[in-house]
């Protein structure tokens, strides 16, 4: 009996002796089946072939990110809190080093998640730790391809996580998330944002989508929501789920020009010649 994961996607399935006949997370339209069909691994696999790597991001902030990049390739992050340590989002990968590490930090205490496409190994993630909650939203509970008692959903438009404040956004699924640290960036907050909003390659801006592999749109309302939901809150940084994605500035005025710049472009405001 093996807990199969995706190739494409890096979700872990619940246990079986045989591959799942399909990914239900790949097969929705806010993500592909490559051309090349459906394949699986496994844990043991990924611990024979890849690593996980380890980057400081600030004080307080770690990325852990796959290589030989893997599926989607994003990046989760190890948040130090004052109420002890968060993992945001997941990847599929855990090794022996990585859990020397964080027990060596003091261990999780909480473990939470954007959206479906980054719950990956999340109960792996948490059995490592003593079975620690895994936050998602209720919203998304339907996209939950490895169940266990770990798993803590939770309601409503914001919940206090360890001094932490998760808001729920939607959008780009109905129950994607992003997390608020206010003692970060010296006081001045960081916002950890998967791909809910999306980091820009300048770095300037945010973007919001329903997929971004297969470029399908939110409705000027459902991001002018986006910036409703998370305007109470006040942050330097912003954190992507990507490598590279992250704007150490202004995070606040930057989530605030970028509704407006998508909401001007999505209402047909901008010029064809711009």
């Amino acid at each position: 009996m093996t807990f199969y994961i995706c190739t494409a996607c890096g979700t872990q399935f619940n246990e079986g002796s045989e591959p799942p006949s399909c990914c239900l997370i790949c097969e929705d339209d806010r993500q592909f089946v490559p051309p090349s069909g459906q394949g699986w691994t496994d844990m043991a696999e990924l611990r024979a072939t890849r690593e996980l790597i380890w980057t400081k991001e600030a004080k307080g902030i770690h990325s852990l990110q796959i290589s030989p990049e893997f599926a989607i390739g994003q990046r989760a992050f190890l948040i130090e809190g004052p109420d002890g340590n968060i993992l945001w989002d997941s990847v599929s990968l855990l090794d022996q080093t990585s859990i020397n590490r964080i027990a060596a930090m003091g261990g999780l205490a909480a473990i939470a998640i954007s959206h479906p496409h980054f719950y990956s190994s999340m109960m792996d993630w948490s059995s490592a730790f003593g079975d620690v909650p895994v936050y998602i939203h209720a919203d998304d509970g339907e996209w939950v391809q490895r169940s266990g008692p770990a798993i803590s959903p939770w309601a409503g438009e914001v919940f206090e996580l360890n001094q932490a404040i998760l808001v729920r956004c939607g959008g780009h699924f109905a129950g994607s998330s992003v997390l608020h640290c206010p003692w970060l960036e010296n006081g001045e907050g960081a916002l950890f944002v998967g791909d809910t909003m999306q980091v820009t390659l300048d770095r300037r801006y945010v973007s919001f989508m329903r997929s971004f592999p297969n470029l399908l749109p939110l409705s000027s309302r459902a991001v002018n929501w986006i910036g409703e939901a998370v305007r109470p809150f006040r942050f330097e940084a912003i954190y992507g789920g990507f490598s590279g994605r992250t704007i150490k500035q202004d995070g606040s005025r930057v989530v605030e020009r970028s509704v407006l710049r998508y909401v001007h472009a999505i209402e047909g405001h901008t010029s064809q010649r711009e």
